[in-house]
C-alpha cells in the first residue's frame, strides 16, 4: 500500500482519490527500487558519457561501442530480497531479468557475472542460501545458453539474514542496430510477447524497497517470481528474429512493477493506453491490479507499426511464444488503463514517472577503524586461515556448476578477469567489491573497488571501457547509512574519472537489513567492469620464472581477510596508486610469457598461492605486513625472462620452482607444503560439497 505521506501527495497531485490500479501503480513506480527517490541526485554526479557511450543510464541497458562492428549492451541488477525468501527461484529470475534487459536493446546476451555476498558459511542457513543461489544461477544460465564467466564470493556476518545476489549481463549488437525502450510515435501498437501473466511476483518492486522481517520466507513468498528458462531461450531467439526485421520500434523487458512499469516507462515520451483485458493470462479471475502489477517472468513489451502487427505476431507464433496486442501509443501525455472498456487508471505521465516525492535525508559521518593488534597465532596458522577463507579459497565448487564455455567465446574464466573472444580482440570482464574496507572508509574503499577491477583487467592486458554498478546499502533513513551511500558514490565517481571510464548504468538496492538477525549489511557498492584487450590465455608460470612485486606495501590491515579471521583491526587502505596499472597492462599485453595477478583479498600470500604455490621468496620488512596487508594498486608478476619486466617498476622477490612456498624475511620465515596449501584452498569446496 502507498504510505500515508505518498497517498496524501497522490491526492494533492491528482485532485482526487486514486483508483486501486492507480494506487498500485504509484506504490510500485514511486518505490525506491523504481524511482531512486533518495539517490537520484547522487547518481547525477557520476561520469556517464564518453566518445564510445551510445546509450547511457536510463534505459534497460547501456550501449557502448567496442569496435566498428560490435557494440556492447551491459546492465547490472540485484535480486536480493527474493533470493533470501526463495534462493533458487530468486537467483534464477535475477538472471532472467538482466538477460532480458540486454535483449530488449536488440542485443544477444553473451556473458554473465555474479558477485555474491553471504553470511558465514559455518551456519547451515547461510550454506542453504548460498547453495540455492548458485544452483539457481547455474540452472537458469545453463538452460538459456549464456555462460557465467566471472563472479565473486564475499562472506561477512552482516549478510546473515540478507544475502546479496547481484548479476551483470553483457550482450552484443551492431552499433547501428540497437533499439531503445522509448516509444517512437503515437499510433503505434503495443504487443505483449512471452509467457502468460499469472499472480506470481505481485508487489515485487515495493517488496524490494522494504527490509526483511522474521516471517519473510512465508509472508513474502508471493512476491518472488518463478522463472522458466526454456521459455526464456525461445524469447531470446524470437525477439532477436523480430528485431532483425527492422519493424520493432522499441522494446522493454517486464521487470519491476510488471506491465505497469514497462509500458509506462516506454510510453513516457508520449502517452499510452493499455487494454488490460487483452493480456493473455494463465490464471482465471485476475483483477486489473493483478494483471498490471504481476511480475511473471519471460515477458517483453514491443512497439510496432499497425501494419506490422501480423508480421511480428507471426514470428512470435513461429517461436511458440504467446502474444497479445494490448494497447497503443497515444499523443496525450497520460497513462490510461482500461478493463473491459472501463477506465481503471488515468494518470498524467509526469506524476507516474517523475512524481515520486524526493527524500532529503540527513548524513552522519562515523569512525569505524580500530587500532591494529598483532595476532598472537603462529604465522603458519595465520597463513592457512587466510588461504581457507572463502574470499581466497578455490571457488571451483561454484564455477563447475556454470557452463562457462557455451557460445564458444570464452578464452579464460578462472583468473583475475574473464576473457572472451570478440572478433580480433578480447572482451575482459571483472566484478565485485570489498565491503569490509568500504565500511571503514566508504569514499576510499569504493574508489579502490574501481581500481581493483581495473587491476583485474590489467592482468589480462585490457583497458577498461565502461562500468556498471549495484549500490547495495541498508536503510537510508539511518543518517550513517546515507553518509556511506553518498561517500561511496563520490568515490566511484572520482576513480571512474581518474581512469577515464564512464559509469553507464546500474541499480540501487536499499533497505538491506534483517529484523530477524538484527543486522544491517555493510555498504556494498558492487561494480561490473568491461574492457578491451588482446586475445590471450592465462599462462601458468614455469620453474625458473622470476617473481616480481609491483607497488608499495603499507600496513593496511583494516577490513582485510586477516582482520576477518583474527579481528586484528587496523587502518583500511587509503586511495590506491594508479601509476602501476599502465605499465603492468602493457607488459602483459606484449607477451604471453608474463603472468600477472593483482594483490587484493588475502594480500601477497593469496597471490602467491594463486600463481606460484611452489616458489622460493625473499621479502623485506615485517613478514606479517608483507604477506597479509591489502594495499591496493599492487601486482605479483611472474616472467620467463626478467628482461620482459624492463618497463615495469618492480622488485624481484623470488623464483618459481621447488615444492611448496618457502618464504624468508628479516623478521622470520614461513614454509608451506604443497598439500597444506591445497587443503586450505579446498576448504570452500569441501564445506559446500558436504552441505
Amino acid at each position: 500500500m502507498l504510505s500515508d505521506a505518498d497517498l496524501a501527495e497522490a491526492r494533492r497531485l491528482l485532485g482526487r482519490e486514486p483508483t486501486p490500479v492507480e494506487a498500485a501503480c504509484l506504490e510500485n513506480l514511486w518505490s525506491e527500487h523504481c524511482s531512486y527517490r533518495s539517490t537520484k541526485h547522487l547518481l547525477r554526479t557520476l561520469p556517464t558519457t564518453g566518445p564510445d557511450v551510445l546509450i547511457g543510464p536510463g534505459d534497460d541497458a547501456a550501449i557502448v561501442r567496442f569496435s566498428d562492428e560490435v557494440a556492447l549492451a551491459i546492465g547490472m541488477e540485484s535480486h536480493n530480497h527474493p533470493s533470501y525468501v526463495d534462493p533458487y527461484d530468486g537467483a534464477a529470475t535475477g538472471v532472467g531479468g538482466i538477460v532480458r534487459d540486454v535483449l530488449s536493446m536488440g542485443a544477444r546476451p553473451i556473458a554473465l557475472m555474479d558477485p555474491l555476498y553471504f553470511g558465514p558459511l559455518e551456519d547451515e542457513k547461510n550454506r542453504h542460501l548460498f547453495s540455492g543461489v548458485v544452483s539457481g544461477i547455474g540452472g537458469y544460465g545453463n538452460c538459456i545458453g549464456v555462460p557465467v564467466v566471472r563472479g565473486e564470493v564475499v562472506v561477512d556476518p552482516s549478510y546473515a539474514g540478507n544475502p546479496l545476489v547481484n548479476v551483470v549481463c553483457v550482450g552484443t549488437v551492431r552499433p547501428d542496430a540497437y533499439i531503445t525502450g522509448r516509444v517512437r510515435k503515437p499510433g503505434s501498437k503495443l504487443l505483449l510477447v512471452g509467457a502468460p501473466t499469472g499472480r506470481d511476483g505481485l508487489g515485487g518492486a515495493s517488496f524490494a524497497s522494504r527490509d526483511l522481517s522474521e516471517d519473510s520466507e512465508a509472508a513474502d513468498r508471493p512476491s518472488v517470481q518463478i522463472g522458466d528458462p526454456f521459455t526464456e531461450k525461445l524469447l531470446i531467439e524470437g525477439i532477436l528474429a523480430m528485431v532483425a526485421t527492422g519493424k520493432v520500434l522499441s522494446c522493454r523487458d517486464l521487470g519491476a512493477a510488471g506491465l505497469a512499469g514497462a509500458s509506462s516507462e516506454m510510453c513516457s515520451t508520449f502517452g499510452g493506453h493499455i487494454r488490460a483485458d487483452r493480456v493473455h493470462l494463465r490464471e482465471t479471475g485476475m483483477t486489473p491490479v493483478e494483471i498490471m502489477l504481476a511480475e511473471s517472468q519471460e515477458r517483453m513489451c514491443l512497439e510496432v507499426a499497425p501494419d506490422d502487427v501480423g508480421l511480428i505476431g507471426g514470428l512470435a507464433e513461429r517461436y511458440d511464444l504467446p502474444w497479445s496486442e494490448i494497447g497503443e501509443v497515444i499523443g496525450q501525455p497520460h497513462y490510461i488503463v482500461t478493463f473491459w472498456d472501463e477506465v481503471v487508471c488515468d494518470l498524467p505521465m509526469e506524476i507516474l514517472i517523475e512524481g515520486a516525492p524526493g527524500c532529503a535525508l540527513p548524513e552522519q559521518p562515523y569512525a569505524a577503524e580500530r587500532p591494529f593488534v598483532r595476532p598472537e597465532r603462529p604465522l603458519r596458522e595465520l597463513a592457512l586461515m587466510v588461504l581457507a577463507h572463502p574470499e581466497v579459497a578455490d571457488r571451483r565448487w561454484v564455477a563447475e556448476q556454470y557452463d562457462r564455455d557455451v557460445q564458444v567465446r570464452t578464452v579464460d574464466a578462472l583468473h583475475d578477469a574473464a576473457v572472451l573472444r570478440l572478433g580480433n580482440a578480447a572482451l575482459a570482464l571483472s566484478c565485485g567489491c570489498n565491503p569490509r574496507q568500504i565500511h571503514l572508509k566508504p569514499y576510499e574503499g569504493t574508489a579502490n573497488t574501481v581500481l581493483e577491477n581495473a587491476a583485474n583487467l590489467a592482468c589480462a592486458g585490457a583497458v577498461p571501457i565502461a562500468i556498471v554498478n549495484c549500490l547495495n546499502f541498508a536503510s537510508p533513513v539511518h543518517p550513517e547509512v546515507y553518509w556511506q551511500l553518498s561517500q561511496a558514490v563520490r568515490g566511484l565517481a572520482d576513480m571512474a574519472r581518474a581512469l577515464d571510464c564512464p559509469v553507464v548504468g546500474g541499480n540501487v538496492s536499499l533497505y538491506n537489513e534483517s529484523d530477524e538477525h538484527g543486522t544491517q549489511i555493510k555498504p556494498t557498492p558492487s561494480i561490473g567492469m568491461v574492457g578491451k584487450g588482446p586475445i590471450r590465455r592465462w599462462t601458468k608460470p614455469e620453474p625458473g620464472w622470476t617473481l616480481a612485486l609491483v607497488g608499495e606495501t603499507h600496513p593496511d590491515f583494516g577490513g582485510s581477510v586477516l582482520d576477518a579471521v583474527t579481528n586484528c583491526g587496523g587502518h583500511a587502505p587509503t586511495m590506491g596508486d594508479l601509476s602501476t596499472l599502465i605499465p603492468v597492462r602493457n607488459a602483459v599485453a606484449r607477451s604471453e610469457r608474463i603472468t600477472a595477478t593483482d594483490l587484493s583479498q588475502g594480500g601477497l600470500l593469496a597471490a602467491l598461492a594463486a600463481i606460484a604455490p611452489d616458489a622460493a621468496v625473499a621479502l623485506e620488512g615485517d613478514l606479517v605486513e608483507a604477506l597479509f596487508a591489502e594495499t591496493p594498486g599492487r601486482f605479483l608478476l611472474a616472467a620467463a625472462d626478467p628482461a620482459l619486466l624492463a618497463d615495469v617498476p618492480h622488485r624481484v622477490i623470488g623464483t618459481v620452482g621447488g615444492a611448496g612456498l618457502r618464504i624468508t624475511a628479516p623478521s622470520g620465515s614461513l614454509t608451506l607444503a604443497p598439500e597444506e596449501i591445497q587443503a586450505a584452498l579446498e576448504t570452500l569446496s569441501r564445506r559446500m560439497a558436504d552441505a
